[in-house]
């Protein structure tokens, strides 16, 4: 497929000069007939994850999407796909925003996909357990003239911290933020790599919005809004999460790896703990339709409302998938994301993560399991869209 690898190898101009990707960023090398530059990507894995991330594009009509598979212990990318993409053997300037590299380029809010780092950040710190129990959670709070409520008005009263995640309950969030506080909330994104530019091989790398810290600031941060990044980093949190709190550099070149000189970064069992909730998360709460029958998965969905206009709009969002697998032996995370997906008649009318980007999860790892050597417990079809059911 001509499309296949647009967006990782990039464009050259009429003089053979790179202007974009890999062609750019190793321009000298690659002129260089005596040096050979490998990649880490996979045709077949990028062909399925494109392949899938396609079919759902073609259900829920959405206008772009997104998704990243990395190996979470030495930041080898296997696949990087932004749709919509384009025909490299076509020399022609692509100024269109339609095309930007969604998956390292594109800066966005990304929702509940950060809940999981707020509560990374308290055990990490030692602020609070899994099993703590958060009593008389109200229903909604006010915070900056704007009033932050639950998704779902029926979540329980009193929930435990990992219920708050399984239950991506936003209230709940807000309370551990508070826990946590301003700084050491900064630090702790700061140290997974939230907050700033990302070096990455490639130049199309977006830079998150800077933003003051405030009381108003530190609640929506805790849920995931106010708060922007790019996909790319969003999966780098998440592998050092998985990968038991050592830091990586995702990258595009394969390298020798030296398991020797990982740094670990986050503290005692917090990556243990994380991985045993993100698994509850798709077993009892909202990302049910990511799972995979015999294969332990585990991830956060996340559904963001899209400004427009200055204000959010409640018909226009991003949905993320946020999934680690397998979670008995972490190897691998994968970042997914639907642009503008719109209801269908078979997800009862809603738009929203757990109906499309969390299937489209589970349809990916069914196939490529397999050619990751990842041994299934049993053997099952392809999931069907057509066949969800409440």
């Amino acid at each position: 497929d001509k499309n296949l690898f647009s967006h990782i190898l990039g464009q050259i101009d009429d003089d053979n000069n790179g202007i974009s990707g890999v062609e750019k960023s190793f321009d000298a090398k690659l002129k260089d007939g005596r040096k050979q530059l490998v990649l880490t990507l996979d045709r077949q894995l990028q062909f399925i994850v494109r392949n899938e991330l396609l079919h759902a594009q073609n259900i829920f009509n959405n206008i772009g999407g997104a998704g990243i598979l990395m190996n979470i212990h030495n930041g080898e990318i296997l696949s990087l796909v932004s749709i919509p993409d384009f025909d490299l053997n076509i020399r022609e300037n692509i100024s269109d925003k339609k095309f930007i590299n969604r998956a390292t380029k594109g800066v966005y809010e990304l929702g509940s996909v950060f809940k999981t780092f707020t509560i990374a950040a308290g055990l990490n710190y030692g602020l609070i357990s899994s099993k703590d129990v958060f009593n008389n959670l109200e229903k909604k709070m006010k915070c900056g003239g704007r009033t932050i409520s639950e998704y779902d008005e029926s979540l329980p009263e009193s929930m435990s911290v990992e219920d708050i995640l399984v239950n991506s309950s936003n209230i709940g969030s807000v309370k551990i933020g508070q826990i946590i506080g301003k700084e050491k909330m900064r630090k702790f994104l700061h140290l997974i790599g939230m907050l700033d530019k990302m070096e990455f091989d490639i130049e199309e790398v977006g830079k998150p919005l800077a933003f003051k810290w405030g009381d108003c600031k530190l609640k929506t941060v805790s849920y995931g809004h106010g708060i922007t990044t790019t996909p790319i980093q969003l999966a780098r949190g998440y592998a050092i999460l998985s990968n038991g709190g050592y830091h990586i550099n995702p990258t595009l070149i394969k390298t020798k790896f030296d398991n020797l000189k990982r740094k670990k970064i986050l503290n005692g069992d917090t990556s243990y703990k994380i991985n045993s909730i993100l698994r509850k998360v798709v077993t009892n709460g909202t990302a049910s339709l990511s799972d995979v029958e015999g294969y332990d998965v585990g991830g956060k969905t996340g559904t963001a409302n899209k400004l427009v206009g200055g204000s959010y709009d409640k018909d226009t969002r991003r949905t993320t998938f946020m999934g680690a697998f397998p979670l008995d032996k972490p190897k691998y995370i994968m970042f997914l994301l639907l642009d503008e997906p719109k209801p269908t008649e078979n997800s009862h009318g809603l738009a929203t993560a757990g109906w499309n980007v969390a299937p489209t999860f589970s349809n990916i790892v069914r196939r490529i399991a397999p050619m990751l050597d990842i041994k299934p417990s049993s053997i099952e079809r392809l999931y069907d869209y057509d066949q969800i059911v409440v």
